[in-house]
């Protein structure tokens, strides 16, 4: 929105500094984006008097002048105008000036004779239209006095950048109804007065018929269209405005046209609300019918473009055929001419949404649909109106009809708003008595009524469409008031802080611990492919293919919630391998989503789960490339759960296809007790073939709040053993099929209590000759120790005979040969 500061004057005195005002504008919720000298351009352009002019010696439409622009000697300037003659007083641009063209005047020969500055016209200098001849210039200013001084053309423009709640700022007087709220003596706006004069109503050819004789409104939908007014003017005479008014229209950025269409821009700007005028002689039967477009309907708009407008398209018509796309512009079949002599002026209100829809199907944005769109003053259409139509008759020299029309079926109610001073001041931090806030609403129209101490309704003036609940009073309060005005408080913070949640130490301790072991987090989206969990071949009775589907996916990557961690990381594993990053070890923390009945939000799990491929480590001199494997992998989940302070975990083989994810034979469940925590393994190659890779993957998928039931709440410290332990061995040949599992668990179960054994381990594992077939050793490592002495070999003898017994019996195993 922009604003010269000389056309704001004629509505509230302005003798702000430009800078003072923008900071205080911009403090009022207002934001200034630039501030211009409208007149810069004239700077150089002074006030000449023609002293001689001559004939040009060699061009017949050229003159040589000598022109006093105050200086020792006249200037000889050639000139083509045909109206310029001695003692004229011209505006002169001395050389060095750059014309609002982009042209700079310089020292010249034209046909010979020498030409020191320019005689210009109104249009060469922006000042009107007018580019038949020089100006003549009606002032008793001395040659050689600046335009600017002569003229009085000392004005500024500020930008203002609206926020799209604040249409009542796109007038004058809205921006001049803010500055009144300054609080400064005299600073009342003053609305122009809008009376009509009563010797150009009812003359001329109208006699002594009344509008209704001329013209007719009918509203086929007072939804979309709740107001409509218009009025009538005879003998009306088109043709270039006034300087004055095409120069405030060029102030804030509009093009004049002629006097009929630039006093509708004009009153536009001034009031906030548009108006469009009719040529009323191509207006079938005088009749204006507001109504949806229906089908098929090709509309030609006041820019020669065709628009196939939409079926709720609300247009005006006539009797005949649409005239004008309602709040948005006006067609070519009823526009100003040159020969218009009657003209009807619209002054109306038209629902917003209904607006905003019909300017972005038509790709149309105009000043009115900027302003239709969000929302302008229904109570302001009759004022708008009666303002245009005085401009008219004085400026256009046009008869008034007596009265004007105004279809208004169902009055708009003003919003009424209950606010009490406690919430206020609460809500903003402030002090502020009852009479204090009713005195900063009403310095923008707002009516208060005290009803009770620390109570009062406030009625909302038509014109501010943003204000429906007493938190936008909060605001008007602290804008007017000053934001910068109300002291910084700090809320009260209690010293005692509340706990961390137990999902967040469970995270928190999961993600120390893998990336302790040189795992790496990674973090995708909840949603995933439609085909993901396909991808992983699951069946079609598995939980984890029943999908969440999105009702507004962003894109078909994204159409489903994930139930499995597991596509995310082979899907990150991809991208990375596809950018030669083939060792990984990564791990993920988030949520699963599993559907219930139709109404309800689909059941969440937590889940951990991790990848690693590739190679221990990159291959040097001191060390071979050694690919990671199962071990690898079940001993992070081991690490994991005893970081967890989580004992006796059992991992039993998969064998079947439950998990059609994991290669059978090379995958297992983890359980603790009667608890099944999750499992892990090598990733089956058809899964990995879905995913496009090619690289041997192993993953583990575990439940989180599993692992937050079995975590223990404290941990048990022990010191340092006192005294030394005494290690056996014990090796064993058994069958193939025997897990190393079953053997711990055997003796967990019937020795893990024993106070001297203290740890025991796998160390060795041979298959082939001179073995059997279908046979293995195992060789095992049991660490003794004792809390109370030095354990000599008679200490440790019979536990350990006893532990062999029970393994060769258990197991159906024989010692070595």
């Amino acid at each position: 929105m922009k604003v010269s500061l000389s056309w704001l004057k004629n509505y509230i005195p302005v003798d702000y500094d430009a800078d003072d005002l923008s900071a205080r504008l911009t403090m009022a919720g207002l934001e200034v984006d630039a501030v211009e000298p409208l007149f810069g351009h004239l700077d150089t352009v002074v006030v000449g008097r023609v002293v001689e002019r001559k004939q040009h010696p060699n061009a017949d439409k050229l003159s040589c002048c000598q022109v006093d622009v105050g200086g020792d000697e006249p200037l000889s300037i050639v000139c083509g105008a045909p109206n310029v003659r001695q003692d004229m007083m011209v505006a002169c641009a001395t050389v060095g000036t750059v014309m609002p063209s982009g042209m700079k005047i310089k020292k010249s020969k034209l046909r010979g004779e020498p030409s020191q500055g320019m005689l210009c016209s109104a249009a060469e200098l922006k000042l009107a239209s007018d580019a038949d001849g020089i100006m003549d210039l009606d002032v008793d200013a001395a040659p050689g006095t600046p335009i600017k001084d002569a003229l009085d053309l000392h004005d500024t423009v500020v930008e203002i950048d609206l926020t799209p709640n604040r249409p009542d700022c796109l007038s004058l007087i809205g921006v001049a109804r803010e500055i009144g709220a300054f609080k400064r003596p005299g600073d009342t706006v003053t609305k122009p007065d809008v009376e009509l004069n009563a010797d150009t109503i009812g003359k001329g050819e109208m006699g002594d018929q009344k509008i209704e004789d001329f013209a007719k409104v009918t509203l086929e939908d007072p939804e979309l269209c709740p107001r409509y007014a218009a009025g009538m003017l005879f003998d009306v005479k088109v043709g270039p405005s006034p300087a004055w008014l095409q120069q405030r229209l060029e102030a804030v950025g509009l093009a004049p046209i002629n006097n009929v269409v630039d006093i509708t821009n004009f009153v536009m700007m001034e009031t906030g609300q548009p108006l469009h005028a009719f040529d009323y002689d191509n207006l079938a039967d005088g009749h204006i019918i507001v109504k949806a477009a229906g089908a098929g309907v090709e509309f030609t708009t006041l820019d020669s473009k065709s628009h196939k407008m939409e079926e709720d398209a609300l247009m005006i018509c006539d009797a005949e055929r649409p005239v004008a796309i309602a709040g948005v512009m006006g067609g070519e079949n009823s526009e100003i001419s040159d020969t218009t002599t009657r003209v009807l002026v619209e002054s109306a209100y038209f629902n917003p949404v209904s607006v905003r829809r019909t300017a972005k199907r038509t790709g149309i944005a105009t000043d009115a649909s900027h302003r239709f769109e969000r929302g302008v003053d229904p109570e302001g259409p009759v004022y708008a109106l009666k303002r245009a139509l005085a401009l008219m008759a004085d400026l256009c020299e046009a008869t008034l009809a007596p009265e004007i029309i105004d279809e208004y079926p169902k009055a708009f109610e003003p919003v009424t708003v209950n606010l009490t001073s406690k919430a206020l001041n609460i809500r903003l931090g402030t002090d502020f008595s009852d009479e204090e806030i009713a005195e900063i609403l009403k310095s923008v129209e707002f009516g208060v009524d005290i009803t009770a101490p620390g109570e009062m309704v406030v009625c909302v003036p038509t014109f501010r469409v943003d204000v429906t609940r007493p938190e936008d009073l909060s605001e008007e309060v602290a804008r007017l008031w000053g934001y910068n005005k109300i002291e910084t408080s700090y809320p009260l913070v209690r010293a005692q802080g509340k706990p961390v949640a137990p999902q967040i130490l469970a995270r928190k301790s999961v993600r120390t611990i893998l990336n302790g072991f040189g795992f790496f987090e990674a973090i995708n989206y909840n949603f995933i492919h439609r085909e993901s969990c396909d991808r992983l071949n699951l069946t079609e009775g598995d939980a984890r293919r029943q999908v969440v589907d999105i009702l507004n996916p962003i894109s078909e990557q994204m159409a489903v919630l994930r139930t499995s961690l597991i596509p995310g990381l082979l899907e990150t594993m991809k991208r990375n391998t596809a950018q030669q990053m083939d060792s990984l070890q990564l791990f993920e923390i988030g949520k699963t989503f599993f559907p219930t009945t139709k109404d309800e939000l689909p059941k969440e799990v937590e889940m951990v789960s991790g990848l690693i491929c590739g190679n221990r480590a990159d291959q040097t001199w001191y060390s071979k490339k050694e690919a990671l494997d199962f071990y690898d992998l079940k001993g992070a989940v081991q690490g994991l759960l005893d970081g967890l302070g989580i004992d006796g975990a059992q991992y039993a083989l998969i064998q079947d296809d439950s998990h059609p994810f994991l290669e059978a034979g090379h995958a297992a469940t983890v359980c603790v007790g009667d608890t099944c925590i999750g499992v892990l393994g090598k990733v089956d190659s058809d899964a990995l073939a879905n995913y496009g890779l090619k690289q041997d993957a192993f993953v583990f998928d575990l439940e989180l709040s599993a692992l937050m039931a079995l975590s223990p709440e404290t941990f048990t410290a022990h010191g340092l053993p006192r005294f030394p332990a005494i290690s056996r061995d014990i090796t064993l040949v058994v069958d193939a099929g025997v897990e190393v599992a079953e053997i711990h668990a055997l003796m967990d179960k019937r020795f893990g209590k024993e106070a001297l054994l203290e740890e025991i381990y796998l160390f060795d594992l041979y298959q082939g000759k001179p073995l059997p077939e279908g046979k293995k050793s195992l060789s095992f490592r049991l660490v003794y120790r004792s809390e109370s002495k030095t354990l000599t070999e008679k200490n440790i003898r019979k536990i350990h005979d006893r532990i062999s017994s029970t393994l060769l019996d258990g197991f159906n195993a024989v010692l070595p040969e």
